[in-house]
């Protein structure tokens, strides 16, 4: 019995060194956590889904799913082959050009109306905690901070590892004028070398008024968010991102509800919706959309085009690691959402509906 309680003290002492690194964060203190108990979102500790959103589906438990994950992965979770990219000048794109460029999983760079937005960005090629325990596929590090000129505006959705990268972001610092995130978040970005006077920290359904007609409400989205063994002590947020042209809905990771169509009644019509398809199973559906899921809220949301990301860089479900992208487009032979489906680093033109796309990942062992 005594070796069993000092084996557990090791192991204990031993995760709460390794958590103390900087990649795990720093919690909300003072002015910034008095702010979050304020939230109508905030209760009991901790921010609170608009509805009941358990971690697992009904009838399922953890040990079950952690069981099926270790020792029953799906073949094709991630490529033999590499994954094909493009490699896109961004350094140089013409200022009065309109584009976004996709880096796999939830990472976007786009420039609109001469203004440099980037989103979610994990350039680590690892979405872990821990080294080398989920490596993105090989052929998706195509693109390094280096490669992206100055940016204008940085959406962070949430925390978690494969969105909010510490290693991407401290190489950030530098070349970011402004920080878009949820309550509790901005917390990790000081901690991380941010200017707390460039973080713009909001919760839910708030305007924030930038410069030059461009405007950003936060939305809700159905997740949880958190960077350590406690959950949801900061916010999760999706965003409707307006500029002085276009409407574009940036959805970090949602499950399905009514608030896509909420957001497409007071939006709407949203010119580019960008939706999480991938990571998905129906033992978390809540928190994770399913592919029909993704066509229906492109429909709520009114949206001119989607383009489904989190997808093709990580493995972090059992599906296949193209199933994403091929029963999304299956599916919507019946459904006719328009779907943009570019490669890794191939310029989508945002101003032309017309655009077409291949079905890259057709062939790919």
């Amino acid at each position: 019995m005594l070796v069993i309680l000092i084996v557990i003290v090791v192991l204990w002492l031993g995760a709460y060194l390794y958590m103390q690194q900087p990649m795990f964060g720093k919690a909300a203190t003072g002015e910034r956590l008095e702010r979050m108990k304020s939230s109508p979102n905030y209760k009991d500790g901790k921010f609170q889904n608009q509805h009941n959103t358990p971690a697992l589906t009904e009838g399922y438990g953890y040990g079950k799913v952690l069981y099926e994950f270790l020792f029953k992965k799906k073949e094709g979770r991630a490529p033999v082959d590499s994954i094909p990219s493009l490699k896109t000048d961004l350094l140089n794109l013409p200022p009065d050009q309109d584009v976004l460029v996709w880096f796999g999983h939830s990472s976007y760079f786009m420039q609109i109306d001469g203004k440099g937005i980037l989103v979610d960005p994990v350039f680590s090629g690892n979405a872990s905690p821990l080294a080398n325990s989920n490596k993105a596929f090989k052929g998706t590090e195509r693109y390094k901070v280096e490669d992206l000129p100055n940016i204008d505006y940085l959406f962070i959705s949430h925390d978690h590892y494969d969105h909010a990268d510490y290693e991407t972001l401290t190489q950030l610092t530098s070349k970011t004028k402004k920080v878009i995130c949820g309550l509790g978040v901005g917390a990790h970005l000081e901690h991380w070398g941010f200017a707390a006077t460039g973080i713009i920290e909001k919760d839910w359904n708030e305007q924030i008024e930038l410069e030059n007609g461009f405007v950003v409400y936060t939305k809700t989205a159905r997740h949880f968010s958190g960077r350590g063994f406690s959950r949801n002590g900061t916010l999760w947020l999706s965003f409707l991102f307006q500029t002085p042209t276009m409407k574009i809905y940036i959805g970090g990771d949602s499950g399905y509800d009514t608030h896509f169509a909420e957001i497409g009644n007071q939006h709407g019509p949203i010119d580019l919706a960008i939706l999480e398809n991938g990571q998905y199973d129906i033992k978390w559906k809540y928190i994770h959309m399913l592919p029909p899921e993704v066509l229906q809220a492109g429909k709520d949301l009114k949206a001119k085009r989607v383009l489904p990301v989190h997808s093709s860089k990580f493995a972090m479900a059992n599906h296949a690691w193209f199933e994403p992208l091929q029963e999304v487009t299956e599916l919507n032979k019946s459904m006719h959402v328009p779907l943009i489906t570019p490669m890794i680093g191939e310029q989508v033109n945002l101003k032309d509906d017309k655009q077409q796309f291949k079905q890259w990942w057709v062939g790919i062992k």
